[in-house]
C-alpha cells in the first residue's frame, strides 16, 4: 500500500479522533496481517488497561508485555496491538513505538524513570493563581518538557505523519480568583519571564475565560496536563471536554494544595478536536535526562556562559564571568542562576548513578573544590598571622 493510500485510510479511520495517522498505520501493518486489532491505551489499573480499538473499548491484560525496564511499561497515550472479537481474556500482544513520552525521576533510589503519558504532542503545565506562584517549580517543569524524551521530538517534524511538534503550554488556571484589572497580565508577564518561547494562557473553569482560547491551541494531537494537586486540572479538562467527566474537590483553603481526586491517567477526546490525557497531581518532580531541556529554560545563561574568560566557567567567583557580570547589572536575578545551578546539579546527580564515567568526574571535581577550599583558608591564616 502506498504512503498517499495510507493517508486516505487513516483519515477515515474510526480512531482518527483518537490521533491514528498514516504514521500509525504504516507501523501497524505486520499486526494486521496477524489479525490483531490497533488501540490506544486510555487507562492503566494494576496490569489491566482500557483500550480504544475500533470495536469499542476494551479491557485487556498487559502480561505479554510486562518488561523489566520501568520505562517500557504499557502506559496512557501507547498505542498498541490488542486480540481481535472472540478472543477472552483480551491481552496487550505489542506496544507500537512511542514517538515521545514525558518521564519524571521516581523517589527511589535507584535511577529509574517513570512515564507519565506517551505520544503527546503538547505539554500543558498548569499553574493556580489561588496560591502564590512558584516560578522554580515552573522553570523544573519546562525542563522535563523540553528534555529529550519529549521536547526535542516534539520539534523535530516527522515526514510520515506530515505534522511538526509544538512547545509546551503554561496556563494559569483560577483566574477568575485574581483581583485587580491588570494583576492577571503582571502574572503572565513574569511567567513570561521564566519560560522562554513558551505560550502563557489564562483560564477559568468557573467563568469560562480563556477556555475557548486553550481549546483551540489543543485542538490538534494529544496533550497532557501536568501540574500539582490543586492547580485545577480535573476541572479544566471538564471545561475542555464540555461534560463532568473528572471528579473534582475543593483544594484546601489553608494552603490551596489539592486532594488528589484523579487517581489514574486518563485519555479523551475532546469534542472540537484534539486528544487530552488528564494526570494525577504531583507532588515531587523530579528530573529525568534533562540537560538539553535546563539549557533551552534558561538559554539567556546558556548565552551569556559563550562570553565567559574560561570555557568551563562554574559561574561561581571565576574572573571574567559573563554571568555573574550579568547578575551583578542587575540584568540576570540571583533566583534564576541559583535555580539553573539547582537543576544542573540534580540532574547531573541523576544521571552519575547510571554513569560512572561521570560519576569518577564528580569525585575528582569534588576533590579540587575541595582542595581549592583548604588552600584558601590556608592563605587566609597565613595572612592573619
Amino acid at each position: 500500500m502506498s504512503f498517499s493510500s495510507l493517508q486516505v485510510s487513516s483519515a477515515s479511520h474510526p480512531l482518527a479522533r483518537y490521533g491514528w495517522d498514516a504514521g500509525w498505520e504504516a507501523e501497524f501493518v505486520p499486526y494486521a496481517a496477524q489479525g490483531l486489532l490497533p488501540g490506544r491505551v486510555v487507562r492503566v489499573d494494576r496490569g489491566l488497561c482500557d483500550v480504544i480499538t475500533p470495536d469499542g473499548t476494551v479491557r485487556a491484560d498487559t502480561e505479554f508485555v510486562v518488561p523489566r525496564d520501568p520505562m517500557k511499561v504499557v502506559c496512557t497515550g501507547d498505542w498498541v496491538a490488542v486480540d481481535p472479537a472472540g478472543s477472552e481474556p483480551r491481552y496487550v500482544r505489542t506496544l507500537l513505538p512511542r514517538r515521545t513520552a514525558f518521564v519524571r525521576s521516581t523517589s527511589s533510589k535507584r535511577s529509574e524513570g517513570q512515564v507519565l503519558a506517551t505520544n503527546i504532542d503538547h505539554v500543558v503545565i498548569c499553574v493556580s493563581l489561588a496560591v502564590e506562584l512558584d516560578l522554580g517549580r515552573i522553570e523544573r517543569f519546562l525542563a522535563l518538557a523540553m528534555s529529550s524524551s519529549t521536547g526535542e521530538a516534539l520539534l523535530r517534524k516527522s515526514a510520515l505523519a506530515g505534522e511538526s511538534g509544538a512547545l509546551p503550554l503554561v496556563v494559569l488556571t483560577k483566574s477568575d480568583l485574581v483581583t485587580g484589572p491588570h494583576t492577571a497580565d503582571h502574572l503572565v508577564q513574569d511567567v513570561a519571564t521564566v519560560a522562554p518561547g513558551v505560550r502563557v494562557l489564562t483560564a477559568s473553569s468557573m467563568t469560562g475565560e480563556g477556555i475557548d482560547v486553550l481549546s483551540a491551541a489543543l485542538s490538534t494531537g494529544t496533550s497532557v496536563l501536568l501540574g500539582a494537586s490543586g492547580a485545577g486540572k480535573s476541572s479544566l479538562a471538564n471545561a475542555l471536554l464540555g461534560e463532568e467527566v473528572m471528579g473534582v474537590r475543593a483544594a484546601r483553603e489553608v494552603d490551596g494544595k489539592g486532594r488528589h481526586t484523579t487517581t489514574t491517567r486518563n485519555l479523551l477526546a475532546m469534542p472540537g478536536g484534539g486528544v487530552l490525557i488528564d494526570t494525577p497531581g504531583l507532588r515531587g518532580v523530579g528530573l529525568w535526562d534533562a540537560e538539553a531541556g535546563v539549557g533551552q529554560v534558561f538559554s539567556e545563561i546558556e548565552a551569556l556562559a559563550g562570553e565567559c574568560r574560561f570555557h568551563d566557567c562554574a559561574h561561581g567567583a571565576e574572573p571574567g564571568c559573563a554571568v555573574l557580570a550579568a547578575v551583578a547589572e542587575g540584568s540576570l536575578s540571583d533566583r534564576r542562576l541559583e535555580s539553573y545551578r539547582k537543576l544542573l546539579r540534580e540532574n547531573r546527580f541523576i544521571v552519575a548513578k547510571t554513569d560512572a564515567r561521570l560519576r569518577g568526574e564528580m569525585r575528582r571535581d569534588w576533590k579540587r573544590r575541595g582542595a581549592e577550599g583548604r588552600a584558601a583558608m590556608e592563605a587566609k591564616r597565613g595572612r592573619i598571622r
